[in-house]
């Protein structure tokens, strides 16, 4: 296996730190805030639709706008962080975050409330991969198990409860005001959020000491930043353009492109002696390599149903916002519950428990197909949903945060947030990509059938892309297995 360089010597083993835990806590708080805010917009579009008079291409960048910031600064932010302090880049991504939730809840128009949301994605992005860099940094074997355990659980719980959240504050505060509550719901936390920090973070981790002189500022990597922002955003933008035209897609190779060059910079970067953005080399490792492509693979399909549920069951089925939320309740408490369970048995049971939550996840999508059919065809109350849609919580708290500890576990502390940030980009991209491609499947399909073969065609096409993560990590077993010393 290549060997990782480790440019920097400054980083110091704080795994015995007494305030881990309490530093953990407020990480997992903010991250909760900052991805159920991806979820949470999904039942309140129509709300936001009707209040601010917006266009379809409006509400579109609504949804997507987010995910478009927060994926373009995910990995400089991570780089930033590793380099000059991530507890104080923490701080500046929550404050980022908290102020423009306040700006978006008081949106007088879809203009304003879609460039909060830009200036939104990048406090996101900026606080991510700070938490990501802060648990591969204070935690060591079985606690880090343990510690990304609580990271999947808040991962899967925000996926799930946002929808249910969104649904009862508009209950709450009613079509005008409650999609407001939304985003206001975010101050209270972020202060608590920023104040806990100040108290409970170590001041190093907050002031880091001044980087090496042979180092220095050039360790940020500008151009190789530069050039990574502009292929993530050539990547992203024709996937999350409501009314993409034909030339747009010309920034798919353009953006590959550019990651060919930035993938050039790098190297050279390197040889000329500076700490590269990335470092390459964390690629040869197959670990964090699979890992990273089972992440990607899954998001690609995982955050569609979090989409297509809510938005079948207002719909097709007549539900209220606050009823298409309660069908993820069961999920999103199993996810808790897996997450949990995977994060103390990970480094016993390796990569067959991320197998096994795929496996449930594919069976949850197949079942709900059965579901939405049986809604269609016999009278099955489609309340069903809240059983197959829970054996996908099941599986997803089984996949996110076991892989995230087996991904990252060979990732010197130097590169934490850089490399876990690279990881978080894959997700954004397959995020983004899979809710652009199977939506566009279901409603490529209604004009000519019905709802539940619509659904029934994107469940098979996620089910499928799931399949595809699931071949991965079954060769990422066989991959340890066959590099295991004997008797192992």
């Amino acid at each position: 296996m290549s060997q990782i360089t480790m440019p920097l010597d400054t980083v110091t083993d704080t795994s015995s730190d007494p305030v881990r835990w309490r530093i953990l806590a407020v990480v997992l708080m903010a991250i909760l805030m900052s991805l159920t805010s991806v979820s949470v917009i999904n039942v309140t579009l129509p709300s936001i639709q009707d209040a601010l008079h917006a266009s379809v291409s409006d509400i579109q960048w609504v949804l997507s706008g987010y995910t478009l910031t927060f994926g373009v600064v995910l990995v400089s932010a991570g780089r930033a962080g590793d380099l000059v302090g991530r507890g104080g880049l923490f701080v500046l991504g929550v404050v980022v975050f908290t102020l423009s939730s306040i700006a978006a809840g008081l949106a007088p128009d879809a203009d304003w409330l879609n460039a909060a949301r830009f200036v939104q994605g990048v406090g996101s992005g900026f606080l991510n991969p700070q938490g990501i860099g802060m648990i591969q940094q204070y935690f060591r074997g079985p606690e880090r198990a343990r510690a990304f355990g609580m990271f999947g659980t808040t991962v899967g719980v925000s996926f799930a409860i946002g929808p249910v959240l969104g649904g009862l504050l508009i209950q709450l505060g009613g079509p005008e005001f409650g999609w407001r509550l939304t985003f206001l719901i975010n101050v209270p936390v972020g202060v608590v959020t920023i104040l806990l920090a100040w108290l409970w973070f170590p001041r190093p981790l907050i002031h880091k000491p001044k980087l090496e002189a042979h180092q220095g500022w050039s360790s940020l990597d500008p151009v190789g930043a530069l050039l990574l922002g502009l292929g993530v955003l050539a990547l992203l933008y024709p996937f999350v353009e409501s009314h993409p035209s034909r030339l747009i897609w010309l920034l798919l190779p353009a953006g590959l492109l550019l990651f060919y060059l930035w993938a050039r910079w790098e190297r050279w970067y390197a040889r000329r002696g500076y700490s590269p953005m990335v470092d390459l080399n964390v690629f040869a490792t197959a670990s964090y390599r699979n890992g990273s492509i089972i992440m990607m693979l899954y998001f690609l399909g995982m955050t569609s149903v979090w989409v297509l549920v809510p938005y079948y069951v207002q719909q097709g089925g007549g539900f209220s916002a606050f009823e298409a939320g309660l069908i993820g309740i069961p999920a999103a408490l199993l996810s808790a519950y897996s997450a949990n369970w995977a994060g103390r048995n990970v480094t016993q049971y390796g990569r067959k428990i991320v197998i096994g939550g795929l496996g449930l996840c594919i069976f949850g999508v197949l079942a709900s197909v059965a579901v939405v059919l049986l809604h269609e065809y016999t009278g099955l109350s489609i309340w069903w949903l809240l059983v197959s849609v829970a054996f996908f919580g099941l599986g997803q708290g089984s996949v996110i945060s076991p892989n995230q500890t087996l991904t990252l576990a060979e990732v010197p502390v130097a590169y934490a947030g850089s490399s876990g940030a690279i990881m978080q980009t894959g997700q954004r991209i397959g995020s983004s990509v899979g809710i652009a491609v199977v939506t566009a499947i279901v409603f490529a399909v209604l004009p000519f059938s019905s709802w539940p073969v619509a659904m029934s065609l994107g469940f098979l096409a996620i089910a499928l892309i799931i399949g595809l993560a699931l071949a991965m990590a079954c060769k990422d077993l066989r991959d340890r297995r066959a590099s295991a010393p004997p008797g192992s």
